[in-house]
């Protein structure tokens, strides 16, 4: 449960890092910002899917 939670706080700060790297023209951190939130977004969103929230203990 609790890799939910890190997946989670990884795309939201990097989200907010592709934003303010907008604001300031700085396209290779968008480039890489942007590929965090959608690996770790990826992996957050299957890790609920997979393992449901709550987890289940079957």
């Amino acid at each position: 449960m609790g890799l939910v939670f890190i997946f989670a706080l990884i795309t939201i700060l990097a989200a907010y890092g592709v934003f303010c790297s907008l604001k300031s023209k700085n396209f290779l951190a968008v480039f890489w910002g942007m590929t965090t939130v959608l690996v770790f977004g990826w992996f957050s969103i299957m890790t609920i899917i997979h393992h449901g929230v709550p987890t289940s203990t079957i």
